[in-house]
């Protein structure tokens, strides 16, 4: 199995691809799809779109996974993150995968084991996990591998395998 997690952001979208085999998970890639301030609306959306599209396109997932929208107390700033999660989900459906959503309590819960989790604790957990030498940089990437594997843990264990 291997999953395309997305963490939705305007400035950064947060991606990384992970894959479980033999039940040992690995980081296959991860970064941001970044967009400057500066930049129309419009031509933010397409960049994050053409980017998860040309992820799906180069890495070949089996399944997605999105962070859910958090609900700040900020309408606006909500509203331009649905705008980022609306252009993910649609390149992701685009690219032909189904895509799994989860909330932020749900893949600390995945991770971590505990809903309650730190930023930082869910980090050092990804750190963990993928057996990587360091922490994930920047954080938006280490939270697109948590919804990756956040993914791959709601699994059944026999269907985790790459196919």
């Amino acid at each position: 199995m291997r999953v395309l997690g997305v963490d939705p952001g305007l400035a950064r979208t947060g991606f990384g691809i992970v894959e479980s085999e033999r039940n040992r998970l690995s980081a296959v890639h991860y970064g941001v799809i970044s967009s400057k301030s500066s930049m129309d609306l419009a031509d933010r959306l397409k960049l994050i779109h053409d980017g998860i599209r040309d992820l799906a396109e180069q890495y070949e997932p089996t399944d997605a996974s999105v962070e859910q929208v958090f609900r700040g107390a900020n309408a606006r700033t909500s509203l331009l993150l649905g705008h980022a999660r609306g252009a993910a989900i649609v390149a992701l459906a685009s690219a032909g995968l189904a895509v799994s959503e989860f909330s932020p309590l749900e893949v600390k819960q995945a991770v971590v084991g505990y809903g309650r989790a730190s930023k930082e604790q869910v980090q050092e957990m990804v750190r963990v996990l993928l057996n990587l030498e360091s922490v994930p940089k920047p954080e938006d990437a280490a939270d697109a591998l948590a919804v990756a594997i956040c993914r791959i843990h709601s699994q059944p264990i026999e269907s985790r395998e790459v196919r």
